[in-house]
Order: C-alpha cells, then sequence, then structure tokens
C-alpha cells in the first residue's frame, strides 16, 4: 500500500514480522551465542533496502531496520566473537509469493514478458531460493569468518544501486 493508503494495521504488521520478531530472537539467542563456537548470524533482508520502490513503505522500512540491527549487533558482539551479517535478495520466484497472476501482472505493467521480467537485472540471470541459501551458508562458514556487518547484496546486480 501507498503511504496515504497505509493502516496502522498493515504497517504494524509488517514491523512486527520483518523487524521486532528478529530483534526478539536475537536477544534471546544471545547468551547462547556468546557460548558458541565461531558463533555466527545471517539476516535476509532485501533488496528493498538500498533501492526501495513505490507501494512498500512498511516491507522496506521494517527490513531497512533490521538492516541497522544487524549492524548495531555486529558492534556489539563483535569483541565477543559473533559475526552478524545480512544479505540483500531481489526477488525470490521459486516462493509462493510469486504466482503465476503476479508474475504476470508484473512484467506487463513493465512490458517485458514473464521470463525476461525475471531476469530484469545486470547479470541477466533469475534468483532461485538455493542462491541465497549458498550465501547465507557462505557467509556462516570459514571463508567468511572475519567478516562481520556485512550488507550483501544476492539480486544479480541492480542497476538502481551499482
Amino acid at each position: 500500500a501507498s503511504i496515504a493508503e497505509m493502516d496502522d494495521a498493515r504497517w504494524q504488521q509488517s514491523l512486527d514480522i520483518n523487524l521486532s520478531a528478529h530483534m526478539k530472537l536475537l536477544r534471546a539467542c544471545a547468551p547462547y551465542l556468546s557460548q558458541g563456537f565461531d558463533p555466527a548470524v545471517v539476516f535476509v533482508g532485501s533488496k528493498n533496502v538500498p533501492a526501495p520502490g513505490p507501494g512498500a513503505a512498511a516491507y522496506s522500512v521494517a527490513k531497512a531496520g533490521l538492516a541497522q540491527l544487524a549492524r548495531i549487533a555486529a558492534l556489539e558482539w563483535g569483541s565477543k566473537g559473533i559475526r552478524v551479517n545480512t544479505v540483500h535478495p531481489n526477488a525470490v520466484y521459486d516462493t509462493a509469493i510469486w504466482t503465476d497472476e503476479v508474475l504476470a501482472s508484473r512484467a506487463a505493467h513493465h512490458g517485458v514478458s514473464v521470463a525476461e521480467y525475471k531476469r530484469s537485472n545486470v547479470l541477466g540471470t533469475e534468483l532461485q531460493a538455493a542462491d541465497v541459501a549458498e550465501t547465507v551458508a557462505a557467509l556462516l562458514g570459514a571463508q567468511f569468518d572475519k567478516t562481520t556487518g556485512a550488507q550483501i547484496p544476492v539480486d544479480g546486480g541492480n542497476d538502481r544501486v551499482i
């Protein structure tokens, strides 16, 4: 919904799901993370953090808040060896929100085919859930054991951000 059309319940629901729930989970996990072996957290943000769009105010604001929460956690917990990073995927098309109807509508709005719409990034590639999962797994592993506070795009290259 646009800002003018946004009701308080929808706004609060997005903040509750996309920001507050993460804060509560992070706080609950804190004692366990500080006792862990190479403890790390990776949040799933959104391309809407660096490149928001109209009609997505509540979601974009909540995800931007999540990015800041991750940065602050990285600063506060770094001395304990706890790494906190965030990935920012663009649309992940093999998820339930991307129905055939939604894809057709979005593609038509942009005047392209569904196949073109799915590959509308700099690399011309379609993003899948496995791509995001592989990036998360890498961030949790030894290859990135010196990385914290990072904001990693997983988007095929977004020309609104680069």
